[in-house]
């Protein structure tokens, strides 16, 4: 997978963290993992079409999740329901529809899919490709992980 489809993901971040939550975002050790990404209590799925096609996995653990929206709601939030989940699913969903934008000035067209939760214990999920970079990114209130698997005809 080229940098060029995990930088406008990590500018993305940072900009949607500042704006939304006034939290500063620092890149933790990049990864590849060849099989089974594996995943926190709070996730949110969207797919990638067009010019690049895959998925893209944000893998919140618990406690981040609810200080996230609490901050967002400007009320405390103490389990993991539906008004979270839709939170969780916009953040994501905000941050990929930038880094698709960012991506067009890469002259790459994509579009993103309607983001989808799930929500568990820890466990694994299978990508859209066969390897998918997992960017562990560092805040003030926890650490979370985005996993991009994309890949692109050749230009």
């Amino acid at each position: 997978m080229r940098v060029e489809y995990i930088n406008p993901f990590y500018k993305a971040t940072i900009d949607v963290f500042r704006i939304m939550l006034n939290l500063d975002v620092q890149r933790g050790q990049v990864r590849a993992v060849d099989e089974l990404v594996p995943v926190s209590e709070a996730n949110v799925v969207i797919g990638v079409t067009g010019d690049l096609k895959g998925s893209l996995l944000y893998s919140f653990p618990k406690e981040m999740a609810l200080e996230m929206v609490t901050i967002m709601a400007g009320m405390p939030m103490t389990k993991l329901d539906a008004f979270v989940s839709s939170a969780l699913a916009e953040v994501a969903n905000i941050i990929s529809g930038n880094a698709v934008t960012l991506l067009s000035q890469n002259s790459f067209t994509c579009q993103i899919s309607p983001p989808q939760v799930f929500v568990g214990t820890d466990g694994a999920l299978s990508m859209a490709t066969e390897q998918a970079i997992v960017v562990p990114l560092i805040t003030s209130i926890g650490t979370f992980e985005v996993s991009i698997s994309l890949h692109g005809s050749p230009r």
